[in-house]
This record gives structure tokens, sequence and C-alpha cells, in this order.
């Protein structure tokens, strides 16, 4: 299959995951397209870029409002157009997600947990602490406690101060007793984390774009739109899984694991599309003050170090 007839796939696939989640997408599409290049954009500019993909000006305007109402974006009216941009709230909530989505395995442990203990003597909302912590890979190893091997402690930090719960937790780190056997450990990481599910998607995500990445490499014929429409649900997908990976070192993970698999095959492709997509960006999308900013050099270092 040619490049255009892989897109033409994936359209069709992603239009069969009914309902269509317009707002889901429109996140990656402020998270992995704008966010680098200010943070905002005019509406009109979003709704031409989705229309392919069976999403329309309807989808795209009840979307942004809910969006709008959980504080992730906030519209400004210039004339009659209608401009979107991230709120400082989204801002947060994109520095702390995006370097979980294209860092890649992880590896070096030495052997240390942090424990993060929700105490009972004060007023936590833990089912919310254990949500958000959740997103960032801890597990919850007892009631009120929850626990990683290898933390990114700058980003937990973060998150704790976003849900104003820094002072309110118990924070330990703490080195594996040697009497804690591979055994015992291998069950804790599965009573934690289910990385059976997590397997089954990094399968069907390899299964899906390994087709795309060979088109890629054997062909260069696409449109700065059509590389921007195959990088967009490509980041989609693999956001959706990411999100759900607690991204445990290596040492801790099953041999052959397909997490590492999927992250080297995005990166390859989000390369392979990396100057065409942003062209499209480049000539395509505008803010109120014109085209989009270039993106900065922290753009970058996505996936340990993009080539412009």
């Amino acid at each position: 299959m040619t490049i255009s007839q892989q897109l033409d796939r994936l359209i069709h696939e992603f239009n069969q995951q009914q309902p269509l989640r317009a707002g889901s997408l429109i996140i990656t599409v402020y998270g992995d397209l704008l966010a680098a290049r200010g943070g905002a954009v005019w509406l009109g500019d979003v709704i031409n870029l989705l229309e392919p993909l069976g999403i329309n000006a309807r989808h795209v305007r009840t979307a942004v409002s809910r969006l709008s109402k959980d504080n992730w974006i906030s519209p400004h009216q210039v004339g009659r157009k209608s401009y979107y941009s991230l709120t400082d709230s989204g801002r947060k909530r994109f520095a702390t997600a995006t370097p979980q989505i294209y860092a890649g395995p992880r590896s070096g442990w030495d052997k240390r947990w942090t424990a993060i203990i929700l105490p009972d003597i004060k007023d936590i909302n833990k089912d919310l602490a254990a949500k958000e912590l959740g997103w960032l890979g801890f597990g919850k190893v007892a009631r009120s406690v929850l626990a990683h091997p290898m933390p990114d402690m700058k980003i937990v930090l973060k998150a704790l101060d976003n849900l104003g719960m820094r002072d309110d937790v118990l924070l330990f780190t703490q080195s594996s007793d040697e009497l804690t056997t591979g055994e015992t450990l291998d069950a804790l990481v599965h009573s934690c984390w289910n990385l059976e599910d997590l397997s089954l998607m990094y399968h069907a995500f390899l299964e899906r774009y390994q087709p795309v990445q060979a088109a890629l490499h054997a062909e260069d014929a696409l449109t700065p739109r059509d590389a921007l429409l195959i990088r967009l649900l490509m980041v989609h997908e693999y956001r959706k899984i990411l999100l759900r990976d607690p991204r445990l070192p290596e040492e801790l993970m099953p041999t052959g694991w397909e997490g590492d698999q999927a992250y080297h095959l995005c990166r390859d492709i989000y390369q392979l599309l990396l100057q065409t997509s942003e062209s499209y960006l480049s000539n395509h999308m505008t803010t109120q003050h014109g085209p989009l900013p270039p993106p900065g050099e922290e753009f970058y270092e996505r996936f340990n170090g993009l080539t412009p």
C-alpha cells in the first residue's frame, strides 16, 4: 500500500472508534502541535485540519466549548473569528504530561522505590490523588500507599503542587531490601500495574503503524496536510497508551517489551514526518497576530532529540 492508502486506512480505523471523541483529539492537537508554538490558534484552522478525519465544525465547536469549561483553553473573539488559547492550567497539565509522552524507555534503576502515603489525619481527596499520580505511573501498593520505582521527581512535586497536596502527603524513598526476592518484585509489579493489557495495546499499535513506517521509507510523496494527519493520529493513539504506561525501569519489565518497540517506531515515523508536517503548521494555521510562531528549542528535545 502507498502512504496515501495507509492514511486512508488510518482514517477509516479512526472513524470505527465510536463515538468519535473530538475533545480528546483536540487535546492532542494542542499538546503535540500547538503548545510548542504558543498554544493559540484560530478555530477555523482546527476545523479545516480535522475535517478529513470525519470531525465536522459542530463536533469541534462542541468539543472546544467543553474544554473551555474544563479550563483547558479559553476563547478570544476578534471580529467574527474565534481564537482559542491554552489557559495557565492547560499549560501546566501539558507540562506534566509532555515528558511522559515523548520520553524513551527507562534504564539504570538503582533499586530504590518512592512511596507516597496519603495520611488519614489530613483532609486529602485520595481518589483524585491516586488518579493524578496514577497518570505519572504510581501504583497502589496498599490502602493510602502509592509507589513507583523510578519516578521523575520534578514532575511528581509539580503534580502535588497543582493538587495543593505537597504539604499534606508523606514521601519516602527507600532501597529494596536484600531479602526482597525477584519473585516478590514480579508479584508486586503485576498486582499494581496491568502489564498484560498494556502489552496488547502496544501490540495493536505496532501492527497499525509498522506498515506506515515501511511506506514512508519506500516513498516521499506526501502533502504537508497528510503528513500532519498521520502524525496527529499516531501521537493521539500513542498518547492514550502512554498515559496508561507506568514507565517502569526495564529491569522490572518483561523481556522483549512491546513498549520499547513502539517508542522506537513512533520516534522514527515522527522524525520522517517532522519537516513536512511542521510546514503545514507554519503555512496554514494562524493566531490573531498572524502565522503560528516557530517552535522553541525544547520542542526538538522530544523523543530524546529530533533533527530539525
